[in-house]
């Protein structure tokens, strides 16, 4: 039995975890048993269970400024690229040694940030790599940063993250926070017998249905959840879901944190339908209609608060009852997705709201 049916078939993973020192000792290679691990057939148009779910490790934690910083890393993997709505698969490479993650929030609300992320890995003098990171969505971490990393060998390294600024409108609480670009620099050591080691799950059962697992925790690095629906602030406008992606609508009235002028402040909240992950990097327009005529359309500009995390929102004329509002997905989340999430939040229809 080869290593690809043995993780097809299940025969030796039984109902729970399989690690690659198991793989090892039943004589497979520990470096390729997830090149090509199972992926679900038939799997439905949204979010669902994965066929395997990967354990991760953190390297470290750190702080730059008002940034928090988190270094971590599992099995290489293959995910799919969003570029618009074209979806590309990358696979595992040979020369592929582990999945390095970043994550970076706010160090005094604990809010994700979406900012972007490039890393420089060197081992003494020398550069390993020097690469930008795929915002990307994955089951048990959710949105985080992450891509395959090939090292020339097992040792000691020293990695440096840089975030560039904020490039999305903040709330006045983030007021002149996050405008300026910020690095921290980490040493970790990759040993094999640690990355490959890690928690290696099939779903046996649950594998292929609609769902998502629990989000893991990870010490340190805050989820990257949106409140929930009792949480969010003014007055309800609704609910409604496009393509599997959750949203809840909000008008602000007479709450200066949001908006400059007076005027009433439209809220878009997207989230993941089963743990309330943010869906940043969307570009979406709004249009409200009254009567049959339009008494307001313009964007919903991406947007970030301590309470909200990443929202989407604009300044609107009062809101009356019977109006439509409409929001017009231009752009999905343009994020890479690992198993579970590669056919959900792609093909995204307008979301109505009847006040």
């Amino acid at each position: 039995m080869n290593r690809r049916t043995l993780l097809k078939s299940g025969g030796a993973l039984g109902s729970g975890l399989i690690s690659a020192g198991c793989l090892s000792r039943l004589g497979f290679e520990t470096q390729s048993a997830w090149r090509d691990p199972p992926l679900v057939q038939d799997r439905p148009d949204g979010v669902y269970y994965p066929a395997i779910i990967e354990g991760m490790g953190i390297y470290g934690t750190t702080t730059a400024g008002d940034i928090g910083f988190a270094l971590m890393h599992s099995f290489p993997h293959r995910f799919w690229n969003l570029t618009g709505t074209n979806k590309t698969k990358v696979v595992v490479q040979s020369s592929d040694s582990l999945h390095l993650m970043a994550s970076v929030w706010d160090v005094e609300s604990n809010t994700v940030l979406p900012v972007d992320i490039s890393v420089e890995i060197r081992s003494g003098d020398e550069q390993v790599t020097n690469t930008n990171l795929w915002p990307m969505l994955s089951p048990n971490m959710g949105f985080h940063y992450g891509d395959n990393v090939g090292l020339p060998g097992e040792g000691s390294y020293e990695v440096t993250l840089r975030v560039g600024p904020l490039q999305t409108n903040r709330s006045k609480p983030f007021e002149g926070k996050f405008t300026e670009p910020q690095s921290v620099t980490m040493s970790f050591s990759f040993d094999t017998s640690e990355t490959y080691n890690l928690e290696y799950r099939r779903l046996r059962e649950k594998g292929g249905t609609r769902g998502a697992v629990e989000l893991m925790e990870m010490g340190p690095v805050p989820s990257p959840v949106a409140p929930k629906r009792s949480a969010l602030p003014g007055r309800e406008i609704g609910k409604g879901s496009s393509d599997d992606a959750t949203f809840l609508a909000t008008v602000v009235e007479g709450e200066s944190r949001f908006s400059e002028d007076d005027r009433p402040y439209l809220i878009v909240s997207p989230r993941t339908p089963y743990n309330r992950v943010v869906l940043p990097r969307m570009t979406l327009r709004t249009r409200i209609e009254r009567d049959g005529e339009t008494v307001f359309q313009g964007p919903l500009q991406a947007s970030l608060d301590p309470k909200l995390s990443c929202y989407y929102g604009t300044s609107v004329p009062p809101i009356e009852s019977g109006d439509t509002i409409t929001v017009d997905i231009q752009t999905p989340p343009q994020l890479a997705r690992h198993d579970g999430y590669e056919t959900a939040f792609i093909d995204m229809s307008k979301v109505e709201f009847v006040v």
